[in-house]
């Protein structure tokens, strides 16, 4: 049964409703006793454009800084996680059994304390960096929790580093948080660019949501700069769920030009979530939605239509990282970036070859449909 969208909209405030005082605290009492023993951790790196939160436990908040803040999070990963399970409970306290919890959470007095951090972990991790923008309604824990999620399913290996932009975490701020998006794609530019002086010889880049909309305009400003690629470190870019205009994005495409490596975009028909943006933004159509795929490919992109799939969370929009089969074929490109090289139909090719075999792998019964410029291939994964 397809939603109308005022019926998503009350669906979006009752979900909204459920967190009370404290939910969003990202350490807990158990962590601040030091009662959380980590089996395995991952370390997330943070640059922020939000001001510190009123509550020390929640450490940043919905307010916007004209600078950036520097910190990091460990995050403790139970033994026997499975992939795509849910990194908080939906309810209630977490139990660090079942769930992530953050052991300690640091702050760098400033931007030379985080380089000298990340440069080490650079070198620890062969120069690898993984760059994660968060989308709209998102509070500062729900970002970093979700990028610790996405590392750890992915077994990503390299540096993990949030972009936590200023995001109010409530459903009706759509606007101040399209507003708080815009207003941190400066800073977006300036922390790949920091990467970069700082020892990250690939640097990949993962958007959800509205934190698309900063990547792009962060990825059209270094084109604008005669420096696309950032001289040859840019990897992978995948924008999921793309919470943009359709004929924006188009303009912004065409100011970047063709890349060298096509970006992903990831799309699903039954995306409520993205139905929302749309009547917001008067019916405009939301990249993530968009149901023309051979249209878009012709910018150079290859998309990846999710619409068969399931998810993990109730509106579908977040496929990307709950989906067992997307967090593999992720994971896949973050451990291997030659896994998909080649011009866009061979990559679509290596994509339909991986997919399938992971789709037995995972026990995913699903079709993904893979559009890149000259292509369409409709992928049956699983059964």
């Amino acid at each position: 049964m397809r939603l109308n969208a005022g019926a998503v909209l009350l669906f979006c405030l009752a979900l909204a409703a459920c967190a009370g005082p404290g939910a969003h605290d990202i350490l807990t009492d158990a962590a601040r006793a030091g009662a959380v023993q980590a089996q395995r951790s991952q370390r997330v790196y943070i640059a922020t454009t939000r001001q510190p939160a009123q509550r020390p436990a929640e450490v940043f908040g919905p307010d916007r800084s004209q600078q950036l803040s520097f910190a990091y999070a460990n995050i403790s990963v139970p033994p026997d996680r499975q992939l795509g399970a849910r990194a908080r409970p939906a309810s209630g306290k977490p139990d660090p059994r079942i769930h992530l919890v953050a052991t300690s959470v640091g702050l760098y007095r400033d931007a030379h304390g985080f380089e000298d951090a990340v440069r080490a972990d650079l070198k620890r991790s062969g120069g690898r960096a993984l760059v994660f923008v968060h989308g709209y309604n998102n509070h500062f824990d729900d970002s970093v929790y979700r990028l610790a999620q996405l590392a750890e399913d992915a077994r990503f290996t390299g540096t993990a580093v949030l972009f936590s932009w200023a995001s109010a975490g409530r459903v009706l701020d759509y606007v101040y948080d399209n507003n708080s998006a815009s207003a941190a794609r400066e800073e977006l530019e300036e922390t790949m660019r920091m990467l970069a002086r700082n020892g990250a010889t690939r640097i990949d880049l993962v958007a959800h949501s509205m934190g698309t909309w900063i990547a792009v305009e962060a990825l059209r400003q270094l084109a604008i700069a005669g420096n696309p690629d950032l001289g040859g470190r840019l990897g992978d870019v995948v924008l999921a769920s793309p919470d943009i205009d359709i004929d924006v994005f188009k303009s912004q495409m065409l100011r970047i030009g063709k890349p060298k490596r096509p970006y992903f975009v990831l799309v699903s028909g039954d995306d409520k979530a993205l139905r929302l943006s749309s009547l917001i933004a008067g019916q405009s159509p939301r990249v993530g939605e968009y149901a023309d795929a051979r249209d878009l490919a012709d910018y150079g992109v290859i998309v990846v239509n999710m619409s068969d799939l399931k998810a993990g969370d109730r509106l579908n929009h977040a496929k990307f990282a709950d989906n067992p089969l997307i967090v593999r074929l992720l994971g896949k490109q973050l451990a291997d970036p030659n896994a998909f090289e080649g011009t866009s139909t061979d990559v679509s090719d290596a994509i339909s070859l991986v997919a399938r075999g992971l789709g037995r792998a995972v026990g995913s019964a699903a079709e993904l449909v893979i559009t890149a410029p000259g292509s369409i291939l409709k992928v049956a994964v699983g059964g």
